[in-house]
């Protein structure tokens, strides 16, 4: 009796589990993808963002992300600044206008659970830069939303529901389009990070160093 009663409690375990797995939305599997479920323990998130063009350094920002108290340090060769993005947002608009994109690019996949936006689901689509069919998820963030609100992103993904391209459509037009890669993931602190971002051409890349996850 014991072995069967075990038998039953191990049978509705598993069919809990698979009920869970499909009751999951299509955005929240890419987010549970990337380890969204660990980033409650992260006390502090440090990354170097850079941008390069035709082989020029353009852009290279650090900065320490510490979520629990709501704080975001960037540090350039000129300045530091630190700044709570959730109260003084306004009186550090540009520094928080390069923190919202920075980390969007390090942590979109999270944003498609975090963020007030609408999406649509395609099962079968042709990724715009290396031309496999995956999967395709189109995000629409509403007028009013943040400091770009239309944009429109279409994202690529395998069954592994890691994203591997994207694009971007600034204020949703395809004449302003730009696509891009999601490659060379690691993994920091149980979070999945695509640390490489090219174009097809290959003259522009962005792309993560120095990342870091402190876990309490």
């Amino acid at each position: 009796m014991k072995k069967f009663t075990l038998l039953l409690f191990l049978v509705a375990l598993v069919l809990s589990c698979t009920d869970n797995q499909q009751d999951q939305t299509i955005v929240q599997k890419i987010a549970q993808a990337n380890g969204i479920e660990n980033f409650k323990d992260v006390k502090e998130l440090r990354y170097t963002f850079n941008v390069r063009v035709n082989d020029t350094l353009r852009t290279s920002r650090a900065w320490t992300w510490r979520p629990q108290d709501k704080t975001a340090t960037l540090t350039t060769p000129d300045s530091t600044v630190t700044y709570n993005y959730e109260s003084e947002a306004s009186q550090h608009e540009q520094t928080d206008q390069r923190f919202i994109n920075d980390q969007y690019w390090l942590l979109f996949p999270f944003h498609l659970v975090w963020d007030d936006m609408e999406w649509e689901h395609t099962e079968q689509a042709t990724a715009p830069i290396g031309g496999e069919q995956m999967q395709r998820v189109t995000v629409t963030y509403p007028d009013g939303a943040g400091y770009t609100p239309g944009d429109v992103y279409e994202i690529y993904f395998g069954n592994d529901h890691m994203i591997r391209e994207w694009v971007y459509l600034s204020g949703g037009s395809r004449k302003r389009a730009f696509a891009a890669t999601w490659e060379d993931y690691e993994e920091h602190g149980g979070l999945k990070v695509a640390t490489m971002h090219r174009s097809e051409d290959g003259s522009f890349e962005l792309f993560f160093t120095d990342v870091e996850v402190v876990t309490e």
